[in-house]
């Protein structure tokens, strides 16, 4: 149904009779104003497209930050939704349910390890993956009480907890929220040799982003993660790889660790594993890493419900079942090449793996945010990550269609 932008949508569309500009008076006025999105109010979704209040289509080219990584409204998780939450949504883990047993036995196998933790969102599951590596310092590698450390590197993004900003380079994400969390040491990206002289004998973790996304789609020399593994195995460190958004077919494999065939010793996930319609995360690694939590260590009113749970299963079986992770490498690698086709002053750098994609503009030729905003106008919803980087991340099971119509508005745009 299109209407005209100063006209109102019943509420059947999710709007309650509101148009653009009346939500975003609200929000205005009612929200806490910690995010500066496009000016767009998103009422339906499926598949890789979604549409405002009045009615304009748009062609999803963010995946909500790869928590869409099935689509919107994917039929069978929002069918496998629909039946548990009429049977049952929450128990706590006071209690067990009859999918979290399940859940854990196929993401381990999946994930090609012997235990999870779950929780729900991708920053929870970060600090899960913390209190670990401190716990299995000082139970198992037998480092002094209050002298864990773990190496970070510059560039990172993890989520915003004061313990995660505490670690962070970008002066805005600390700004206002100290005393700031100790612990933690910065050393540079995809320089295996810095991380070789920063460690020490107190150093019990070493945690990274295969891809730097929020970092701008930064993606390491090769052989990085593995020479960053060898030397966490030879030192007694534990690998910490958080594939919360390259997890899960992103960037063409299941993980992107995959693409230099090596598992770290702590996986961490979320975002996708949620199937587009619940926050679900996880911590995974070995029944050694995992066995030094006891009972009251750490929790979760919510982590491993049973909405969580039979979501998460049916996420899994999708993305193994379509091999998603195939599709998104075929599908990546050629809209990569037609991105570098373009040409011209703007563009300096197109980087990245499967369908997580960086556009890097020259400083003469101004902001990321420019040009996502022009991109909007044309029907298609990107952003921006850092100043001069674009990112395009759709859903793995665009249409090449989809991609085609998409890459005529965005050699419009950037030629």
């Amino acid at each position: 149904m299109t209407q005209t932008a100063s006209s109102a949508v019943e509420c059947t569309a999710g709007s309650c009779g509101l148009n653009s500009a009346q939500h975003n008076d609200l929000i205005a006025q009612y929200s806490a104003n910690n995010y500066a999105p496009l000016p767009v109010v998103i009422c339906k979704g499926e598949g890789a497209w979604v549409e405002d209040v009045e009615g304009k289509r748009y062609l999803d080219m963010l995946s909500a930050y790869s928590a869409v990584n099935f689509g919107h409204c994917h039929a069978e998780i929002v069918e496998v939704f629909v039946e548990q939450a009429k049977r049952l949504t929450l128990t706590s883990r006071a209690f067990q349910n009859d999918q979290f047993g399940p859940f854990c036995k196929e993401i381990t196998a999946v994930c090609g390890q012997e235990m999870v933790l779950p929780m729900n969102t991708g920053a929870e599951a970060v600090e899960t993956a913390i209190k670990t590596a401190r716990k299995w310092g000082y139970t198992v590698k037998g480092v002094a009480p209050d002298k864990a450390e773990i190496l970070v590197v510059d560039g990172n993004f993890h989520g915003r907890t004061v313990t995660i900003v505490s670690f962070s380079r970008d002066p805005q994400f600390k700004d206002g929220f100290g005393p700031l969390t100790p612990g933690f040491r910065m050393i540079p990206y995809g320089d295996s040799a810095a991380l070789k002289a920063a460690i020490t004998p107190n150093t019990v973790g070493f945690l990274v982003e295969p891809i730097q996304g929020e970092g701008g789609i930064v993606v390491p020399p090769d052989g990085y993660l593995k020479t960053c593994l060898d030397i966490c195995r030879e030192n007694n460190v534990l690998f910490m790889a958080d594939e919360i958004q390259t997890g899960l077919g992103r960037t063409g494999k299941l993980f992107a660790c995959d693409h230099e065939n090596i598992k770290p010793d702590v996986l961490i996930l979320g975002k996708a594993l949620g199937g587009g319609v619940m926050p679900v995360s996880a911590v995974l690694a070995s029944k050694e890493i995992l066995g030094v939590f006891n009972p009251g260590d750490h929790g979760s009113t919510f982590g491993g419900n049973p909405l969580g749970c039979a979501v998460a299963r049916m996420a899994l079986q999708i993305l193994t079942r379509d091999k998603l992770a195939e599709r998104a490498s075929e599908l990546g690698k050629a809209f990569v090449e037609r991105l570098n086709s373009i040409g011209g002053a703007k563009i300096k750098e197109v980087r990245g793996k499967g369908l997580l994609i960086g556009v890097e503009f020259h400083e003469s030729a101004g902001v990321a945010k420019t040009y996502c905003k022009q991109l909007k106008e044309e029907g298609i919803l990107c952003k921006d990550t850092v100043e001069q980087v674009m990112r395009f991340a759709p859903p793995l099971i665009v249409e090449q269609k989809d991609l085609d119509w998409a890459f005529a508005r965005i050699e419009k745009v950037l030629s």
